[in-house]
């Protein structure tokens, strides 16, 4: 049985309501969240206080300060930030005087541009036409009441720019987002959730970027991902060391376009006969998104490098475009006696080809 709606009313001026990620009317798997623009310069500060003359009774006022923390911690992004303030320009309200609707348990209002929020929560106790709203915290959390913690995760991720999940017909993805049309009660599922959810999580990805190169990109997004790779130098003499360098990026749009994806899983491969087989898991290079290997053998033939979708993560797998290492050797016998310049006579040389060391020589 589908919860009580909690209706809203928006902030004058807030813009258009954008759908991310969705054609309307063809979902088939969990989408992010649609948008309510405009968004929040990235990293934000959001600092709030108690309304004057409607503070909320501090049970509540504890839930509002977990749900900021809930927030905090589990945004994965560069989304906007909560922390109480009693200086804070904007402010927290519970009582009789709000916007909220005749259904409304709890109800936001923001403006980016001049820098204004505010929330506001029913009363405990209020009537409504369908019952009795009840806050699990202040009622020792029996069945059919209202978690006030969720419900205050539910408007910040509003004030952050989220608008109503949208859910499949038979809701199985429900606890995907908390920013939701109804709210459930105990002890339904998702009716006390302490973070975002992923479909939550990729919306505020999509809006304000991951929180660094190593964030994993959300579940509920499927980004496209490109990978380069470059060997330097592409032709060897023998022992001579060959390095490679790949350069992993996400390929999605707006603030996901272009990020370098560092602490990630690159392989290099090489071609063996008809096939690619693994040669080294490649190691983290100096600069973001940028990975290295430097083999000790096979050093030529066709090389490539893979990046494969990791099941905890939304983004799609990759291959670079092959970069040959050709035989610095071009005179029989090799290796040659006087290699290029900078080689020293004397020592031994090594011609390797895909399949191992093909011939030594030592004057």
């Amino acid at each position: 049985m589908i919860a009580n709606p909690r209706l809203r009313r928006l902030g004058a001026g807030i813009g258009a309501i954008v759908l991310v990620g969705m054609a309307a009317g063809a979902a088939v798997a969990a989408q992010p969240d649609p948008v309510i623009s405009p968004a929040w310069p990235i990293d934000t500060s959001l600092t709030y206080r108690w309304a004057s003359g409607a503070v909320p009774p501090a049970i509540m006022r504890t839930a509002v300060n977990d749900a900021a923390a809930d927030a905090n911690a589990s945004r994965r992004s560069r989304a906007p930030s909560y922390a109480y303030s009693s200086s804070a320009p904007n402010a927290v309200s519970y009582g009789t005087d709000n916007p909220c609707g005749v259904n409304g348990l709890a109800c936001f209002q923001r403006d980016p541009a001049n820098a204004y929020w505010h929330l506001w929560f029913r009363e405990n106790g209020h009537r409504y036409d369908w019952g009795t709203l009840t806050w699990c915290e202040m009622a020792g959390s029996p069945n059919g009441c209202y978690e006030a913690e969720t419900i205050t995760l539910d408007e910040l991720g509003h004030v952050a720019g989220l608008d109503h999940h949208v859910n499949l017909p038979d809701d199985s993805d429900y606890t995907d987002a908390v920013v939701q049309t109804y709210s459930r009660t105990r002890p339904q599922a998702g009716w006390n959730a302490s973070a975002f959810g992923r479909c939550d999580v990729a919306t505020l990805q999509q809006i304000y970027d991951v929180a660094l190169w190593t964030t994993p990109y959300s579940t509920c997004l499927d980004v496209p991902t490109t990978l380069a790779l470059s060997a330097s130098p592409t032709a060897s003499y023998g022992g001579d060391p060959v390095t490679f360098t790949a350069t992993l990026r996400s390929d999605g749009t707006g603030r996901l376009d272009g990020n370098p994806m560092t602490g990630r899983i690159v392989v290099l491969q090489v071609k063996s006969g008809t096939v690619w087989v693994d040669l080294a898991t490649m190691a983290a290079g100096s600069a973001a998104g940028t990975y290295t290997a430097s083999p000790t053998s096979r050093l030529v033939g066709d090389f490539r490098a893979v990046f494969r979708k990791p099941a905890t993560e939304g983004v799609r797998a990759s291959t670079s475009a092959v970069v040959t290492v050709k035989s610095g050797c071009t005179a029989a016998p090799c290796p040659q006696s006087v290699g290029p310049a900078g080689h020293e006579e004397g020592g031994p040389r090594w011609l390797v080809d895909a399949n191992g060391p093909l011939a030594s020589a030592r004057r």
